[in-house]
C-alpha cells in the first residue's frame, strides 16, 4: 500500500512508474473495507470469505470490480 497526498499525486506517480495493476482508494474507501473486512475477525466462529462473499464486499462498496476481482 502506498499513501500519497491526492489523486492527482497517486495519477502522477502511477504514470511515472507504470505499475502492473494498482487501484486508488481515498481514505474513506479504505476505512469502509477494513470495517467490512475485519468486524467479525474477534468471533470464536470466525471464517474466512469465500471468494464470492469477498467480491460482495468489494462490489457493495463499490470497488472497481475489474482490479477487485478474485476469482
Amino acid at each position: 500500500m502506498l499513501l500519497f497526498r491526492s489523486e492527482e499525486h497517486a495519477e502522477r506517480w502511477r504514470e511515472r512508474t507504470k505499475p502492473p495493476a494498482s487501484a486508488i482508494l481515498k481514505i474513506e474507501e479504505a476505512t469502509a473495507l477494513a470495517r467490512a473486512w475485519y468486524k467479525d475477525k474477534l468471533d470464536p466462529d470466525w471464517r474466512r470469505f469465500t471468494t464470492e462473499e469477498a467480491e460482495t464486499i468489494f462490489d457493495d462498496l463499490g470497488l472497481d470490480p475489474e482490479f477487485w476481482q478474485l476469482g
